[in-house]
């Protein structure tokens, strides 16, 4: 019941980032201000302050009412969420019909957008990738399922996510509308090497979330409460952070000092113990702030300036997709790292982890030349 009602909220929260930015983009359009970087700033603020304030107020609900009250809290912000879309959100103008009597031969630029333009209109059923969207996610549970214990007794585990993986872009590459067209995709190397940076850096961002979170409680005996309190220094460190440097449109610098902060951070962890004192493990979560306020908004401003305009949400929506890759490394090597407790070695060899996710993160920003270029013409931000 728990992963079923776990699946259904990811139903619901898959279809808001992606639809975000896409309004971002027909605003921008109607507006004529193709670079709105208030809004852009406010978007990752609000979508960092969730993650961050996670811990605090769910530890908060587990107090009060259990873990149940988790899941309970999701149901008034779903109407609000309802009630206030429908009053304040622009309603999208109904599209006008073609008059044409006859049928026009089809040229070289209508070719290209039915394979890397705008996806054909039809019925949902006919847009949906149904076979697609099966393989992508035999691939991905193949491989967590593999990730979370590694032992070469499991080593059909990754011949199988292997196969699904080339079924995947076997048929991605023949659909009419594919779930992740990998023909655009691969003429993006700009878009592909900024999706590649957000799966590392979500890799050390979920792995302090989920890991350095349970080793508060687990190694260093925090209830949950105060171990939600302990990453405050993070939440506020974080959104000053992005609401600072939203006024900038530089992503490279973004990026570089996001990566030298969890790199930092990752060696302060090396330090802890469990008679560590308190200031240190505020002080990690303060250190952890810096890249949480930069990334997330470094990341998302190349992908709205680095994507096809026509494929905005697509684009966005593959950005949380790597992330949540991110996420599920970041599951599985905590789930290594620590076993049956997590206890203070179990932290340690997660920061190693991360350490090298960081480390990565860094190299993939210092020899991305295209971070240098301009991201279009006009208004368009330099990367």
């Amino acid at each position: 019941m728990l992963i079923g009602a776990r699946v259904l909220l990811g139903f619901g929260t898959c279809a808001g980032y992606p639809a975000a930015m896409a309004l971002v983009r027909s605003e921008a359009e109607r507006t004529g201000r193709d670079s709105p970087g208030g809004v852009l700033t406010a978007l990752a603020v609000a979508n960092q302050t969730v993650a961050v304030v996670g811990p605090l107020l769910g530890g908060l609900l587990i107090a009060v009412g259990g873990w149940r009250a988790t899941f309970a809290l999701n149901v008034p912000l779903a109407v609000a969420a309802v009630l206030l879309g429908l009053l304040r959100l622009p309603r999208a103008k109904p599209e006008a019909k073609p008059t044409a009597r006859f049928t026009a031969r089809p040229t070289a630029q209508s070719t290209a957008q039915s394979t890397g333009g705008s996806p054909p209109r039809g019925s949902l059923a006919a847009r949906l990738d149904l076979p697609g969207m099966g393989l992508f996610a035999a691939m991905l549970v193949s491989l967590l399922l593999f990730l979370m214990n590694p032992h070469l007794r499991d080593w059909y585990l990754l011949a199988l996510a292997a196969a699904a993986g080339a079924a995947f872009a076997a048929r991605e590459l023949r659909a009419a509308t594919p779930f992740i067209d990998l023909r655009v995709l691969g003429g993006n190397t700009p878009l592909l090497a900024t999706y590649g940076r957000a799966l590392v850096a979500y890799v050390v961002s979920y792995s302090f979330l989920y890991g350095f979170t349970q080793w508060t409680e687990e190694g260093f005996g925090l209830t949950p409460f105060h171990a939600g309190l302990a990453q405050i220094p993070m939440f506020l460190l974080a959104t000053g952070v992005s609401i600072v440097s939203g006024r900038s449109t530089s992503v490279r610098g973004k990026l570089l000092l996001g990566a030298v902060g969890q790199i930092t951070a990752c060696l302060v962890i090396l330090l802890l113990g469990g008679d560590s004192p308190l200031w240190m493990l505020l002080l990690v979560a303060l250190i952890f702030g810096v890249p949480q306020g930069l990334n997330n908004l470094a990341l998302q401003n190349s992908v709205y300036f680095q994507a096809d305009p026509e494929r905005t949400a697509s684009s966005a929506g593959l950005l949380r997709t790597f992330a949540y890759i991110g996420s599920m490394v970041a599951s599985a090597a905590t789930a290594a790292s620590f076993g049956q407790h997590a206890d203070t070695g179990g932290l340690h060899r997660l920061a190693w982890v991360m350490l090298g996710a960081g480390l990565l993160y860094l190299l993939l920003t210092l020899f991305d030349r295209t971070l240098g270029r301009t991201a279009g013409t006009g208004t368009r931000a330099s990367l």
